[in-house]
């Protein structure tokens, strides 16, 4: 999950011109971009935009599913990641402007995969904030117990995503300084509490884990499903690819490198997290309880603040940058022309902040923490195949034109889509429900935009 700027990046300019353009036709750069980006600021980015704040919550989920092999599960889902990122990287190597799956998917396969791949990213910024809104009233009750029960956690939802949509709604300004600050109060608390954590459990204080049954095939592909969700967020690096000082080339370095960091990462905490409590998968706040275990109260207090904190910056900057996707799409005419409306008086994309805002607060009101990862993980592997798939199309179309050629490309795109597919088949009903509507909503949306065509070309 990006914290910073959670864009797609399309880029808006008073002409109002298409930003779509394979990398054969135009490999400049929009004027208005400076390319001050170099690989290492690249691959910090890629590792701020992967390591979200669902950390603070998705451990105990999977400790739940496989118990203590929970740390294999992560390097299993990782290994699944390395596979879909090796696509990424070459699919993101022939472009030089910012874009992400949106142009890729719109290059290799034309407008309506496009305006597919659009919709589902705006479910995925959906579904994540809400399970963060979920995840914050969760790691509030370290502070106030009864913030979870149905009532305060309506007013609460309420409250936090009410102000965050007035704030952005009356300026941009304004929700520009909120969303700068918060990266660092999700980094600190968890830096602290994995060096706490790992010397605790090589100190030879490792507990004796709860006894559970072994999981089965079931429970080990909804663990991947979760942390599919934990290790996206990639795509969200690939925005301000137009930026970078050499795209085709560092985008790849950043890609893996922060993949490498992430498992590392992610594997400390889980290991740490089902070594230091005896039965994680029941704790509500388990970093929050790990670090109560190793440095008492105040440990707990000052992972909840970091959490709460953390999550409040994720919120602002969706809040902030969501809307702004919509309304781009809209104004260049690959989403509902009201979502491209700007108040008269503040200048800001009202419409489609409070259409993010109201739907943001409906799916966290009505689908927990785990059901909102994981609507948001499915809608990603939608996206995440049809990058896969236009690896073998973009070769045919632009031979020659990727920075990085990935050896076994064609075999990589298959197996890349098979794990997608094969993740996919495990969707329960609620949010097959949901899938489809969106599919249905994009088709729609595209007849709506073929038809506008066709009557400007006539009118023409």
């Amino acid at each position: 999950m990006i914290l910073g700027s959670p864009c797609i990046g399309i880029s808006h300019a008073k002409s109002h011109k298409s930003v779509i353009q394979t990398p054969a036709v135009n490999t400049q750069s929009s004027p208005l971009l400076v390319r001050a980006i170099g690989r290492w600021s690249l691959a910090a980015l890629t590792v701020n935009s992967i390591i979200g704040s669902g950390v603070f919550g998705l451990p105990a989920l999977v400790a739940g599913l496989v118990g203590t092999a929970s740390p294999l599960a992560v390097l299993l889902a990782g290994a699944a990641m390395g596979v879909i990122i090796s696509c990424f990287a070459e699919v993101a190597s022939q472009f030089t402007e910012a874009g992400g799956p949106y142009l890729y998917a719109r290059v290799a396969f034309g407008r309506l995969v496009g305006i597919q791949v659009g919709w589902m990213l705006w479910l995925v910024r959906l579904t994540a904030p809400a399970a963060n809104a979920d995840l914050f009233v969760t790691y509030l009750g370290e502070f106030w117990p009864h913030s979870t029960q149905p009532i305060p956690k309506l007013v609460i939802l309420t409250l936090l995503i009410g102000l965050l949509a007035l704030v952005n709604y009356l300026g941009v300004r304004q929700g520009t300084q909120i969303s700068n600050i918060f990266t660092v109060a999700k980094l600190v608390p968890l830096a602290v509490v994995c060096f706490a954590g790992v010397f605790y459990l090589i100190s030879a204080h490792r507990v004796i884990p709860a006894t559970t049954s072994p999981a089965n095939s079931a429970s080990w592909f909804k663990a991947v499903l979760l942390l599919i969700f934990a290790y996206g967020g990639f795509e969200g690096a690939l925005i301000p690819v137009g930026e970078a000082k050499d795209p085709r080339r560092d985008v790849t370095f950043a890609l893996f490198a922060a993949l490498l960091t992430c498992i590392v990462i992610y594997s400390v905490i889980q290991w740490m997290v089902v070594g230091v409590l005896p039965d994680s998968a029941r704790s509500d706040r388990p970093l929050a309880d790990v670090a109560r275990v190793i440095m008492g109260h105040g440990g707990a207090v000052l992972i909840a603040t970091g959490a709460l904190v953390s999550v409040y910056g994720y919120l602002s900057a969706n809040m902030l940058a969501v809307p702004r996707i919509t309304f781009a799409l809209a104004d260049r005419g690959d989403f509902p022309a009201l979502f491209a409306a700007v108040h008269r008086r503040y200048r800001t994309p009202h419409f489609s902040i409070l259409v993010f805002a109201l739907l943001t607060w409906l799916f966290a009101l009505f689908g927990n923490f785990a059901w909102n990862v994981t609507l948001s993980a499915i809608a990603r592997l939608f996206y995440y195949a049809l990058v896969c798939a236009a690896l073998p199309v973009l070769r045919k179309k632009q031979p020659g034109a990727a920075a990085f050629r990935l050896a076994g490309g064609p075999a990589f795109a298959v197996v890349g889509i098979l794990i997608c597919v094969v993740l996919l088949t495990r969707v329960d009903l609620s949010k097959s429900l949901v899938l489809v509507a969106t599919v249905v909503a994009a088709v729609l949306n595209w007849l709506v935009v073929r038809r506008n065509g066709r009557m400007q070309t006539a009118a023409g």
